[in-house]
């Protein structure tokens, strides 16, 4: 699998690069006039990235096979986590919601930590229980109550899109993991009520489906920001406006450089760019299902099937959010959005991918 894995890393850090240049594009202009600094922001996503290269380096030089001893703790330093973010004067309150610790220069969200430490308990979760996946009490009630934690805690911050994900990737992990379909269904039919309850309950949710239905019936107002992410996709045609040429960066459209990434890139690289993108991340979720059907190993499969998961629902999302074909859900584009917590966990989960692909060439 070697020349799988050095496509896979290949196109991982063609992304990454891509992201780099992106992210100072869409936000010079941006951090030139706020932060009086035009090179802010790619300098702090340097200083991610660096951070996140060593932690990489790491992840894929262990003995993955570790973590499954420590899985049970890891998931524990995630909940106290959680737990702590909400305490007031411990996690760092912005644009109302309570998501980070602030340590020093760097902001830090553990609910990008939790997604990883999920992953990895569950992993070990179902490479154990194999024979006892479909039982009700010893193979779905565990990880639903780990689940339903995560999934109060996230919320309670709030943060719904991470809420839906933590969710999304339980239910997948049990899915491959041939648990009951019945159980499934369940769940799926109560979540439905709690979801409604949940946007109902938050006016802004509530304005962003409507915004969702129908953009342009108030573009100034509750559809501005899906307006302007399609009148920078519209006006990019099919080549773009070129590189660092965008008018919709120019305090247009909000998070340019995070949540709306995607958007800038279709103006300014056009269809073919956005295309491009696309491209690329089908390439490397296709690279990874490869690895994943060269696993032989059940805790690795289990654990590279979660990584997938996380990553495809999220690249799903964020490009669909740009196109006006979801609702806002607020996750940022893999490995390509600014977000030093984002980036530096989803560096983290490909480095877990890659050494358990050679893990498999060793012999593992």
């Amino acid at each position: 699998m070697r020349e799988l894995r050095i496509s896979f890393f290949a196109t991982f850090v063609i992304l990454i690069c891509f992201g780099t240049v992106m992210i100072y594009s869409s936000s010079g202009v941006y951090a030139l006039e706020v932060m009086k600094n035009g090179m802010y922001f790619l300098i702090r996503h340097l200083m991610f990235l660096l951070i996140g290269t060593v932690l990489t380096w790491w992840a894929m030089t262990i003995d993955y096979r570790l973590l499954q001893k420590w899985a049970r703790l890891i998931l524990g330093v995630a909940i106290v986590m959680l737990l702590l973010v909400l305490v007031p004067h411990i996690g760092k309150v912005s644009s109302g919601a309570r998501r980070w610790f602030s340590l020093g220069p760097i902001n830090f969200q553990p609910s990008e930590f939790v997604k990883v430490a999920l992953i990895i308990y569950l992993a070990d979760f179902f490479s154990r229980k194999q024979a006892e996946v479909r039982s009700f009490k010893k193979g779905f009630l565990p990880i639903i109550l780990v689940m339903g934690l995560l999934c109060a805690l996230i919320v309670k911050q709030p943060d719904l899109g991470n809420t839906v994900l933590v969710f999304v990737i339980t239910l997948s992990m049990y899915f491959i993991a041939g648990g009951n379909w019945k159980y499934l269904l369940s769940m799926f039919l109560a979540a439905v009520p709690v979801l409604v309850i949940l946007i109902l309950k938050a006016p802004y949710r509530m304005r962003r489906i409507v915004a969702f239905m129908d953009p342009w019936n108030d573009p100034q107002g509750i559809g501005f920001q899906l307006s302007q992410s399609q009148i920078a996709l519209g006006s990019g045609g099919f080549w773009g406006v070129g590189l660092g040429k965008s008018e919709q960066k120019l305090f247009y459209l909000p998070a340019a450089h995070t949540d709306f990434i995607f958007s800038i890139i279709g103006e300014e690289l056009g269809f073919l760019g956005a295309m491009a993108v696309v491209v690329l991340f089908v390439a490397f979720i296709w690279q990874g299902t490869r690895i994943l059907k060269h696993t032989t190993d059940s805790f690795g499969y289990y654990l590279c099937f979660g990584i997938l998961v996380m990553i495809s629902i999220q690249v799903a999302v964020n490009v669909g959010v740009s196109i006006g074909a979801l609702p806002t859900k607020g996750l940022p584009l893999p490995f390509i959005s600014y977000g030093g917590s984002a980036l530096i966990f989803n560096m983290v989960a490909v480095g877990l991918m890659l050494n358990v692909s050679r893990t498999q060439d060793l012999g593992g």
